[in-house]
Protein backbone atom coordinates (compact mmCIF):
# COMPACT_ATOMS: atom_id res chain seq x y z
CA UNK A 1 0.00 0.00 0.00
CA UNK A 2 2.84 2.38 0.83
CA UNK A 3 4.22 1.98 -2.71
CA UNK A 4 0.88 2.99 -4.26
CA UNK A 5 0.70 6.05 -2.01
CA UNK A 6 4.29 6.98 -2.94
CA UNK A 7 3.45 6.89 -6.66
CA UNK A 8 0.32 8.99 -6.12
CA UNK A 9 2.35 11.55 -4.18
CA UNK A 10 5.00 11.68 -6.93
CA UNK A 11 2.31 12.07 -9.60
CA UNK A 12 0.73 14.98 -7.70
CA UNK A 13 4.13 16.64 -7.32
CA UNK A 14 4.79 16.29 -11.05
CA UNK A 15 1.45 17.79 -12.01
CA UNK A 16 1.95 20.69 -9.60
CA UNK A 17 5.52 21.28 -10.77
CA UNK A 18 4.48 21.36 -14.40
CA UNK A 19 1.66 23.86 -14.20
CA UNK A 20 1.62 25.08 -17.78
CA UNK A 21 0.32 28.38 -19.14
CA UNK A 22 0.07 29.91 -22.59
CA UNK A 23 0.50 33.70 -22.57
CA UNK A 24 -0.40 35.26 -25.91
CA UNK A 25 0.32 38.79 -27.06
CA UNK A 26 -1.63 39.85 -30.13
CA UNK A 27 -0.17 41.94 -32.93
CA UNK A 28 0.91 41.99 -36.56
CA UNK A 29 4.33 40.92 -37.82
CA UNK A 30 6.49 43.23 -39.91
CA UNK A 31 8.62 46.30 -39.26
CA UNK A 32 5.80 48.62 -40.32
CA UNK A 33 3.72 47.47 -37.35
CA UNK A 34 6.36 47.76 -34.64
CA UNK A 35 5.22 50.12 -31.90
CA UNK A 36 1.70 50.56 -33.26
CA UNK A 37 -1.30 50.63 -30.98
CA UNK A 38 -2.59 47.33 -32.41
CA UNK A 39 0.69 45.66 -31.39
CA UNK A 40 0.50 46.40 -27.69
CA UNK A 41 0.26 42.65 -27.03
CA UNK A 42 3.60 42.06 -28.74
CA UNK A 43 5.14 44.98 -26.91
CA UNK A 44 3.93 43.71 -23.55
CA UNK A 45 5.32 40.22 -24.08
CA UNK A 46 8.63 41.60 -25.34
CA UNK A 47 9.00 43.57 -22.11
CA UNK A 48 7.94 40.60 -19.99
CA UNK A 49 10.30 38.18 -21.75
CA UNK A 50 13.20 40.63 -21.40
CA UNK A 51 12.66 40.99 -17.68
CA UNK A 52 12.42 37.20 -17.34
CA UNK A 53 15.60 36.73 -19.35
CA UNK A 54 13.74 34.65 -21.93
CA UNK A 55 14.76 34.61 -25.60
CA UNK A 56 12.50 34.31 -28.63
CA UNK A 57 12.63 31.52 -31.21
CA UNK A 58 10.71 31.49 -34.48
CA UNK A 59 8.47 28.44 -34.54
CA UNK A 60 5.36 27.30 -36.36
CA UNK A 61 2.66 29.99 -36.30
CA UNK A 62 4.70 32.37 -34.17
CA UNK A 63 7.64 33.40 -32.02
CA UNK A 64 7.95 31.39 -28.81
CA UNK A 65 9.73 32.07 -25.54
CA UNK A 66 9.81 29.82 -22.50
CA UNK A 67 10.13 30.95 -18.91
CA UNK A 68 9.15 29.97 -15.39
CA UNK A 69 7.47 31.81 -12.54
CA UNK A 70 8.06 29.74 -9.40
CA UNK A 71 6.33 26.40 -10.13
CA UNK A 72 4.52 27.63 -13.25
CA UNK A 73 5.86 26.90 -16.73
CA UNK A 74 5.01 29.67 -19.21
CA UNK A 75 4.98 29.50 -22.99
CA UNK A 76 4.94 33.02 -24.43
CA UNK A 77 3.50 33.35 -27.93
CA UNK A 78 3.55 36.16 -30.49
CA UNK A 79 1.53 34.81 -33.45
CA UNK A 80 3.02 35.22 -36.92
CA UNK A 81 -0.35 34.67 -38.60
CA UNK A 82 -1.37 38.34 -38.62
CA UNK A 83 -4.09 39.55 -36.31
CA UNK A 84 -7.17 38.10 -38.01
CA UNK A 85 -5.78 34.53 -37.90
CA UNK A 86 -4.38 34.62 -34.36
CA UNK A 87 -6.62 31.75 -33.29
CA UNK A 88 -4.72 29.29 -35.46
CA UNK A 89 -1.55 29.96 -33.48
CA UNK A 90 -3.33 29.84 -30.12
CA UNK A 91 -5.04 26.54 -30.92
CA UNK A 92 -1.84 24.95 -32.26
CA UNK A 93 0.33 25.88 -29.28
CA UNK A 94 -2.34 25.04 -26.72
CA UNK A 95 -2.53 21.57 -28.26
CA UNK A 96 1.23 21.26 -28.73
CA UNK A 97 1.97 22.13 -25.10
CA UNK A 98 -1.17 20.41 -23.74
CA UNK A 99 -2.37 23.58 -22.06
CA UNK A 100 -6.04 23.75 -21.00
CA UNK A 101 -8.11 26.74 -22.08
CA UNK A 102 -8.38 27.95 -18.47
CA UNK A 103 -4.60 28.42 -18.48
CA UNK A 104 -4.56 30.64 -21.56
CA UNK A 105 -4.16 34.41 -21.18
CA UNK A 106 -4.40 36.76 -24.17
CA UNK A 107 -3.12 40.35 -24.12
CA UNK A 108 -4.97 42.60 -26.52
CA UNK A 109 -5.42 46.29 -27.38
CA UNK A 110 -8.74 47.87 -26.45
CA UNK A 111 -10.24 51.03 -27.92
CA UNK A 112 -12.89 51.37 -25.22
CA UNK A 113 -10.33 51.95 -22.46
CA UNK A 114 -8.20 55.06 -21.89
CA UNK A 115 -4.51 54.78 -22.73
CA UNK A 116 -2.79 52.53 -20.20
CA UNK A 117 -5.97 51.39 -18.45
CA UNK A 118 -5.98 47.64 -17.76
CA UNK A 119 -8.95 45.29 -17.51
CA UNK A 120 -8.68 41.55 -16.91
CA UNK A 121 -11.63 39.40 -17.98
CA UNK A 122 -12.27 35.67 -17.82
CA UNK A 123 -14.60 35.56 -20.80
CA UNK A 124 -16.75 37.72 -23.04
CA UNK A 125 -17.39 38.68 -26.63
CA UNK A 126 -14.67 39.74 -29.03
CA UNK A 127 -16.13 43.26 -29.15
CA UNK A 128 -15.32 43.56 -32.85
CA UNK A 129 -11.62 42.76 -32.38
CA UNK A 130 -10.44 40.57 -35.27
CA UNK A 131 -7.84 38.74 -33.21
CA UNK A 132 -10.27 37.80 -30.45
CA UNK A 133 -12.91 36.82 -32.99
CA UNK A 134 -10.56 34.34 -34.61
CA UNK A 135 -9.43 32.92 -31.27
CA UNK A 136 -13.08 32.41 -30.33
CA UNK A 137 -13.74 30.71 -33.66
CA UNK A 138 -10.72 28.40 -33.50
CA UNK A 139 -11.05 27.55 -29.81
CA UNK A 140 -14.87 27.33 -30.04
CA UNK A 141 -15.31 29.25 -26.80
CA UNK A 142 -15.40 32.75 -25.36
CA UNK A 143 -14.25 31.41 -22.01
CA UNK A 144 -10.58 32.30 -22.01
CA UNK A 145 -8.85 34.99 -19.98
CA UNK A 146 -7.74 38.21 -21.59
CA UNK A 147 -5.98 41.38 -20.47
CA UNK A 148 -7.41 44.39 -22.26
CA UNK A 149 -4.77 47.09 -22.60
CA UNK A 150 -6.33 50.49 -23.24
CA UNK A 151 -5.10 52.42 -26.28
CA UNK A 152 -7.71 55.21 -26.22
CA UNK A 153 -10.03 56.24 -29.04
CA UNK A 154 -9.06 59.78 -29.95
CA UNK A 155 -9.80 59.59 -33.67
CA UNK A 156 -12.40 61.09 -36.00
CA UNK A 157 -15.26 59.03 -37.38
CA UNK A 158 -14.10 56.57 -40.01
CA UNK A 159 -10.44 56.72 -38.99
CA UNK A 160 -10.34 53.72 -36.65
CA UNK A 161 -8.05 51.59 -38.84
CA UNK A 162 -5.50 54.39 -39.23
CA UNK A 163 -5.64 54.99 -35.49
CA UNK A 164 -5.02 51.40 -34.34
CA UNK A 165 -2.25 50.98 -36.92
CA UNK A 166 -0.70 54.30 -35.94
CA UNK A 167 2.04 55.06 -33.42
CA UNK A 168 1.53 56.20 -29.85
CA UNK A 169 2.32 59.82 -29.08
CA UNK A 170 5.33 60.55 -26.88
CA UNK A 171 3.02 61.32 -23.99
CA UNK A 172 1.08 58.08 -24.44
CA UNK A 173 4.31 56.12 -24.73
CA UNK A 174 5.34 57.32 -21.27
CA UNK A 175 2.05 55.99 -19.88
CA UNK A 176 2.47 52.68 -21.71
CA UNK A 177 6.04 52.19 -20.47
CA UNK A 178 4.88 52.73 -16.89
CA UNK A 179 2.19 50.05 -17.31
CA UNK A 180 4.29 47.32 -18.92
CA UNK A 181 5.78 46.09 -15.64
CA UNK A 182 2.33 46.28 -14.03
CA UNK A 183 0.88 43.99 -16.70
CA UNK A 184 3.88 41.70 -16.26
CA UNK A 185 3.00 41.41 -12.58
CA UNK A 186 -0.61 40.63 -13.53
CA UNK A 187 0.63 37.80 -15.78
CA UNK A 188 2.58 36.31 -12.89
CA UNK A 189 -0.40 36.66 -10.59
CA UNK A 190 -2.68 34.91 -13.09
CA UNK A 191 -0.32 31.93 -13.17
CA UNK A 192 0.30 31.74 -9.43
CA UNK A 193 -2.93 32.98 -7.84
CA UNK A 194 -5.55 32.30 -10.48
CA UNK A 195 -7.97 34.42 -12.45
CA UNK A 196 -10.37 35.59 -9.73
CA UNK A 197 -7.74 36.83 -7.28
CA UNK A 198 -5.85 38.53 -10.08
CA UNK A 199 -8.99 40.28 -11.30
CA UNK A 200 -9.77 41.46 -7.79
CA UNK A 201 -6.27 42.84 -7.35
CA UNK A 202 -5.48 44.34 -10.74
CA UNK A 203 -8.86 45.61 -11.93
CA UNK A 204 -9.07 47.95 -8.95
CA UNK A 205 -6.11 50.09 -9.97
Amino acid sequence: MWLFDWFRKKEAETVDYRMKYLIVGLGNIGDEYVGTRHNIGFRTLDAFAKKQGAGWTDKRYGAIAKTRVKNAELTLLKPSTYMNLSGQAVRYWAQQEKIPVENILVIVDDLSLPVGKIRLRGNGSAGGHNGLQNIESCMMTQNYARIKFGIGNDFPKGAQVDFVLGQFSDEDNKIIEEKLEYVGDAIKSFCLQGLDRTMNQYNKK
